[in-house]
């Protein structure tokens, strides 16, 4: 990662910071960008890239003659579904505390349905890493990441495969998530689901089957994600085109 792209998103992450809680908090507009990137002590190129990104994912809107507006709507919101977060910190943005209770990986070969999802053939060596997020010292999220064993390389050990699955492919598989299309369902806990979330069997639960890729648009990783209920409000912001 370029040290300007990692740059940006600390700034990134620093102005989203003020907004909420530090120097913008009480404000509705953001500075002028000549204003802005001096105090950021960057490029105005570098800041609208910034604020672009801001932009599409809603925390401002950019009006000719008006300024950039701080939408505090979307700022408030507790939980995006529509943004890529990891899941402790999904947790912690829920109030809670969090932490990983177990972490799994075994070894196997791709199904029908997980061949179809990373356009693979049937019955490729493939890594599942199963993960169990707390909220509280309670279950909240359960993960089943699988990716394909040959783009895994180097001297990665049992401690590397429990990284976020971000992070493991970037520095073991040398490929970055672009995007990810998921299909959001209810479901209902079987008898493994019941004994990892310590619930009865048929709680409801919501399951989210997800496909990340890369930039050129080649599957990376599948995933399947299961929430409990009462722990997170998940909310999707949606803009009319």
């Amino acid at each position: 990662m370029s040290s300007q792209l990692t740059q940006s998103k600390t700034i990134r992450a620093q102005l989203l910071a003020s907004m909420k809680n530090g120097e913008y908090a009480s404000s509705e507009r953001l500075p002028r960008e000549s204003v802005l990137s001096e105090r950021l002590g960057i490029s105005r190129t570098q800041l609208r890239d910034i604020l672009a990104s801001l932009e599409r994912e809603g925390f401002i809107t950019r009006r000719h003659g008006v300024g950039t507006i701080i939408n505090r709507h979307v700022l408030n919101v507790q939980t995006r579904m529509d943004i890529e977060v990891e899941f402790l910190d999904m947790i912690r943005q829920s109030g809670h505390q969090a932490a990983v209770a177990f972490v799994r990986v075994s070894d196997g070969t791709a199904d029908a349905k997980i061949a179809d999802q990373l356009q693979i053939p049937e019955g490729t060596p493939i890594i599942r890493i199963a993960r169990l997020c707390t909220a509280d010292e309670k279950p909240a999220i359960y993960c089943e990441d699988v990716i394909e064993k040959a783009i895994a390389k180097g001297n990665y050990t049992l401690k590397d495969l429990k990284l976020p699955i971000f992070h493991f492919l970037q520095q073991f598989c040398g490929v970055n998530a672009y995007m990810d299309l998921t299909d959001v369902r209810p479901a209902a806990a079987d008898a493994a689901l019941s004994e990892i979330f310590q619930i009865p069997i048929g709680t409801p639960l919501l399951n989210m089957d997800e496909v990340d890729f890369d930039i050129d648009g080649k599957p990376v990783f599948c995933s399947r994600e299961y929430f409990v209920d009462g722990i997170f409000r998940l909310t999707v912001m949606r803009k009319k085109l």
